[in-house]
Order: C-alpha cells, then structure tokens, then sequence
C-alpha cells in the first residue's frame, strides 16, 4: 500500500488492512468520545499479528425508550418531529452522520455501531400513547432521520411496520428515507396513505457504481435495487423522491446528474441532496476507509472536503453543514439545480401532507362513533 498522508504519521494502513473486516465499512473499533480509556491493535513482535480476525457478528438488544417521539427546530432540517426504531445500523455506511450517537451508550462509532444494534419493540405501543396526548399537534414525523428504519434486522423484528401501522390508522402524515428496497414490503400500507396526501418515501443513493457502493455501505441494497424500488412505489402511486446523499468529492461528486436522472427514470418526481459531514469520529473512520480503499484519491478528497468546510475536516454551523461553502460547494448547487430544472424534479422541501385527517389512535374503552 502507497504511503497515506491523509493519516496520522502514527498509523500504519497495514494495520488497518489486519483489522478491517470482510462486508464491514469501519476498520477500527475506537473507543467512544465519552471514554477514559482506549485500546487499539499493535503487533508486539511475538506473532500472529498477520493472522485474519474472525467475522463480527450482529448484535440486538432491546432498547427499553419511555417516548418514541424526538422533536427538534434546527434551521437545516425539513421536519420537526421524527421516530427512531432502531440504535445503530446494520448497513454500516462509513460516512454516517449518526455514528457517533453511539458514544452516549458507551459504545465505539466504529465496528460497534455496525454490530451493536438497538431495537424498540415498544415503539408502537408508545407512539400510540404519545398520539392520544390531549396536548399533541399533528405534525408531519419523519422515519429514517438518523438510522435507517428498513435495515436488515427490520426484516425480523418488523419495529417499523409496527409505527406504519398506527400511523395508517389514525391518517397522520410521514415521510421516509431509507437505502433499503425493503420498504417495498410496507406498499400495502403506504400507498392508501399516498392517496390520502398522508405520506412522502425518498430513497438515498450515493452512488451507481456497485463496487463502490459495497465498499461504502456494504448492506445496504445495491444501487440498482434502489432504482427498483422507486420504480414500484410510483407504479403503486407513492410520492417518491431521491436523495443523492451524500455527495462525496471526488468519488462520488461525477455521478450527481446522472444519479438523478435514474432516478426521474424509475418514477422519482424530487430530489435532494447533501455533501459529505465528518462530525466527531466520522472524519478518522472515513480517512482509514480512504487509506485502504481510495489510497490514491485519499489527499484529493479530503483537500475538497477542507475546501468546502472553512479548511476543517467538519463545519458544524447552521445554514452550511448541508450543503457547505466556497467554489467548490457552489458548483455542486448550481449542478444539482440545472440538472433538476431539465429533468423536471422538484426540489426536496418541508413535506406538504395533510394533518388535518389526523384522529389520535383508538383505545380500549373508548366510546364508539355512529358518525
């Protein structure tokens, strides 16, 4: 391997090619930010530091949540209300912006949030409550805004059909983002909320390059059972948009018009997108990814990324962690607005769907309506 100045002087890739592991995107399994202590892998002289390390297995434990609803008002986000059914994800993109929400459980943002996952099998159960309050406002509540609600474990424990479910009884609105053509399952559900003006799916693609997109997101779907998968939620009539998210320079930068026009192509009628953040331990995970996947693009990369975040790796400020700032971040937005405006795509906004269908969920007890 070439020598890598995108990383410390005081890591060796070799060590990070031992510790990496097949179908995961993280390489190491630093301790959290919260942590007094820390270990890492060295070889020590005596041996055995070249052997393979076995393949880590997926973890689910459940998380015991008391409310399932999480508000916010930041300026950046298009929702002010979202559900989280799962802790981690499975999907293990290296680039995840929520990687780090895994230091507040004492756990590594690296092979930890990959493989240590949280479940809420209650989310139901909760939300139903949370509903029924005298003092709730509909409001649209966005799935997917931190983990991915349609990750492989989704498949077992169902935490997110489960939510779908109330929220079809009780006609209150949603919107989706997901990488998993998973959520083709729930079409019997979303597609009466669509005519209903109840529900807004999009699907995140960064990439339509197969390989490259195994080696950023090694479980997600593949980019082209994305493309599927909006092609059957339009022919179901759900509203569906994608998500070129997020664009990463250099790598994945090129491929930004064509990715929406495949995706207009499958029935995509939206389109938004946001440029890489490397918040906390995001920035050291996805330089060791450069350094054993990208070595040659490695300083490339990263130069734009300080071009496009005030010369750091990560410009946390309100108004241009989305969508950054400079030459470099302009030309990305007048790229993506050209490309919308000649394929017809609206531009991803705060969700217009109806809250005024909304009645709070049934219970047991409640005196029937004859009306």
């Amino acid at each position: 391997m070439p020598p890598n100045r995108v990383l410390p002087p005081d890591v060796d890739p070799r060590t990070l090619e031992r510790t990496a592991r097949k179908g995961r995107a993280a390489a190491t399994n630093a301790a959290g930010r919260f942590e007094s202590q820390g270990r890492e892998a060295t070889d020590d002289g005596w041996g055995g530091f070249d052997e393979p390390l076995p393949a880590v297995a997926t973890t689910v434990a459940v998380d015991t949540a008391r409310t399932i609803i999480s508000r916010n008002d930041s300026p950046d986000i298009p929702f002010d209300q979202s559900i989280n059914p799962y802790r981690g994800c499975e999907h293990g993109c290296v680039y995840c912006y929520a990687r780090p929400s895994h230091g507040f459980l004492g756990l590594s943002a690296g092979l930890d949030f990959e493989t240590r996952l949280f479940a809420k099998p209650d989310a139901a159960a909760l939300l139903r409550a949370e509903l029924r309050a005298a003092d709730y406002r509909p409001k649209v509540i966005a799935l997917g805004t931190n983990t991915d609600p349609y990750q492989p474990i989704e498949r077992d424990y169902g935490v997110t059909r489960s939510l779908l479910e109330v929220l079809a009884e009780c006609d209150h609105p949603v919107t989706i983002v997901t990488k998993s053509a998973r959520i083709e399952r729930d079409i019997d559900l979303l597609a009466p909320m669509a005519g209903k003006n109840l529900v807004q799916v999009f699907l995140s693609v960064t990439t339509l390059d197969r390989d490259l997109a195994r080696r950023l997101e090694p479980r997600a779907s593949a980019p082209a059972r994305r493309l599927e998968a909006i092609r059957r939620l339009h022919a179901a009539g759900v509203p569906v948009g994608v998500m070129s998210a997020p664009v990463i320079p250099v790598l994945t930068d090129a491929e930004l018009e064509a990715i929406l026009a495949a995706a207009r192509d499958a029935g995509a009628t939206s389109a938004g997108y946001v440029l890489l953040r490397l918040p906390y331990e995001i920035k050291d995970l996805f330089k060791q990814w450069l350094a054993l996947h990208a070595p040659l693009a490695a300083e490339h990369v990263m130069a734009r990324v300080h071009d496009i975040r005030a010369g750091k790796d990560n410009d946390a400020r309100f108004g241009t962690r989305m969508r950054g700032q400079g030459i470099y971040a302009d030309l990305i937005r007048h790229r993506f607005q050209l490309a919308c405006r000649r394929l017809g795509l609206t531009y991803r906004d705060r969700p217009r769907l109806d809250t005024t269908r909304f009645r709070p969920p049934a219970a047991s007890g409640d005196q029937l309506n004859f009306f």
